[in-house]
């Protein structure tokens, strides 16, 4: 049986779509972008954008009733891939111990123009 997630303390989802869904004691979450929840802004530059991403992660799995520490897999969408080790610096800060497994890959474009999205898999 699915359950569908979901969170203020996330951004909502901009489409057809739900912020997370549980089954079977697993969490899968949709992308995550860096909008601050409360206003809808998106900080400038990508140490600023990652950290608001996968503090929103963070927050979405939360409400799951998981965490970081419990994802088993990440999947890190990066505009450009000159920013993938201040990218892995904000990363290290939420991930921490036995890291999980991750594909980190550049794409032309995300929603809103950001320049990170994240995507997780964690048990619950």
């Amino acid at each position: 049986m699915k359950k569908v997630i979901s969170t203020e303390k996330a951004p909502a989802a901009i489409g057809p779509y739900s912020q997370a869904i549980e089954v079977n004691g697993m969490v899968y979450t949709s992308g995550v972008i860096p909008v601050v929840p409360s206003t809808g802004s998106i900080p400038k530059g990508i140490e600023a954008q990652a950290d608001q991403a996968i503090g929103n992660l963070a927050a979405l799995l939360e409400a799951a009733g998981s965490s970081t520490e419990k994802v088993v897999k990440t999947t890190v969408f990066i505009k450009n891939m000159e920013d993938f080790a201040k990218v892995n610096e904000i990363y290290a800060k939420y991930f921490t111990g036995t890291y999980p497994a991750r594909s980190c890959v550049e794409v032309a474009r995300l929603p809103k123009d950001v320049l990170i999205e994240i995507e997780a898999v964690a048990i619950k």
